[in-house]
């Protein structure tokens, strides 16, 4: 080891190469953030000690600090000068990020083993944005900011206060090279950043799951226009709690069909619940709702016989895009690793063991002809202020629930 043994104590790393903090905090280790703490708790706890509470390979997590330790420009005891880092931040969605995660190491180790210095902060989707947003907020120029963003949502991408300001300025962009978009994707849905700025590699898209004992003599809702009917009053179920996709429905159906729609889904909910909660719902004593939303990748775990009915809306799948950009300054393997993230083997990890349709031409997406998708659109966005906007979708949906 370049730097400390696994007998140092964290304080002392932290001490000698304040940069590694972030890392630290990052990975679970917040006590660190606050200095009396890390002057009490990081001086009583060694490296190797706390890896191991917290079952977090060694090897593996003394590379990350040594590689944060070089590029931010800090030579080795033995020498050895800075390297320059590709950092990549982000979230991966949950059903599949243990095969991302695994792949993207071994294509990274191919990287690291011909000098490459790559360092990843890549978690759950479920873990929230928060932890990014506050970095990107706190930023003063693009020099504060990791080199690839790869994430779900709408709230922290186009907004001036978070990336927007960096992406007018041409800091970042699409880092995908792709001239055509799957064939999935019906042309006039547009979902190519005609200005290049925003790469899209695959999208997350809500459906209907109706319990039909629940649902009694009421007709299967088809489409997203038949489940705002009153018919359909506390009846459903939202997945209020998954932000991106929650944002996504609000912004997507008061685009579509006004905010007269917006709060009549609001009337129309039953509760929140989380997909794999609403999946298992047919069993609930009480308030059982007779519709869930949510992602396609979760009615696949619906059991046979079930009286369960996945159902795709005839007006379209509402998608929530999963969104990467990257850094235009051209760092090394930084175009490798946007090429790896956006290619074939990450696509079809996306596509057929998470149901979240790729936009990568060379995928077979495995949908029926003319499945159809809805989404909120690049006029919209353009448009700017997303964030409030979905402030105001979400104050009339909480003013319509019953």
């Amino acid at each position: 080891m370049k730097y400390f043994d696994l007998d140092t104590s964290l304080f002392d790393i932290t001490e000698r190469y304040p940069q590694t903090l972030n890392v630290f905090v990052a990975h679970g280790f917040g006590q660190l953030a606050e200095e009396s703490k890390r002057q009490t708790f990081g001086k009583m706890l060694q490296l190797g000690i706390a890896l191991s509470m917290r079952q977090i390979d060694a090897v593996s997590f003394v590379e990350l600090l040594e590689n944060t330790i070089e590029g931010s420009g800090v030579s080795g005891i033995n020498g050895n000068e800075s390297v320059e880092t590709l950092k990549i931040k982000g979230l991966l969605p949950c059903p599949v990020r243990i095969p991302l995660q695994e792949g993207l190491d071994a294509f990274l180790d191919e990287l690291r083993s011909e000098g490459a210095h790559i360092e990843t902060a890549l978690k759950s989707a479920s873990m929230g944005l928060e932890w990014i947003k506050n970095e990107v907020k706190e930023a003063q120029n693009a020099v504060d900011l990791d080199d690839l963003y790869i994430s779900a949502g709408f709230d922290m991408f186009f907004e001036d206060a978070y990336f927007g300001r960096f992406i007018k300025d041409l800091k970042f962009s699409n880092p995908l090279k792709w001239k055509n978009i799957n064939d999935s994707f019906d042309q006039s849905l547009q979902l190519s950043d005609d200005q290049n700025r925003y790469g899209i590699i695959a999208v997350v898209p809500a459906v209907f799951l109706v319990n039909t004992a629940i649902l009694g003599d009421r007709p299967v809702p088809m489409s997203w226009k038949q489940l705002l009917d009153p018919l359909y009053e506390k009846s459903i179920s939202l997945p209020v709690s998954d932000f991106d996709l929650f944002n996504a429905i609000l912004l997507t159906i008061q685009k579509h069909y006004g905010m007269d729609a917006v709060a009549a889904l609001g009337r129309n909910m039953l509760q929140s619940m989380h997909p794999a909660q609403m999946v298992k719902s047919e069993s609930k004593k009480e308030n059982r709702p007779a519709v869930t939303i949510m992602p396609n990748f979760f009615t696949k775990m619906v059991k046979e016989g079930s009286a369960m009915k996945a159902v795709w809306p005839s007006d379209g799948a509402i998608i929530s895009p999963i969104f990467m950009i990257g850094k235009t300054d051209e760092k090394a393997n930084l175009n490798a690793v946007a090429d790896f993230l956006g290619g074939k083997t990450v696509a079809e990890i996306l596509s057929h063991q998470g149901l979240f349709p790729s936009l990568n031409p060379e995928v077979d997406n495995r949908l029926s002809a003319n499945t159809k998708f809805m989404w909120l659109g690049w006029d919209t966005i353009n448009k700017g202020n997303l964030n409030q906007a979905f402030d105001a979708c979400q104050a009339v949906f909480n003013a319509n629930q019953l």
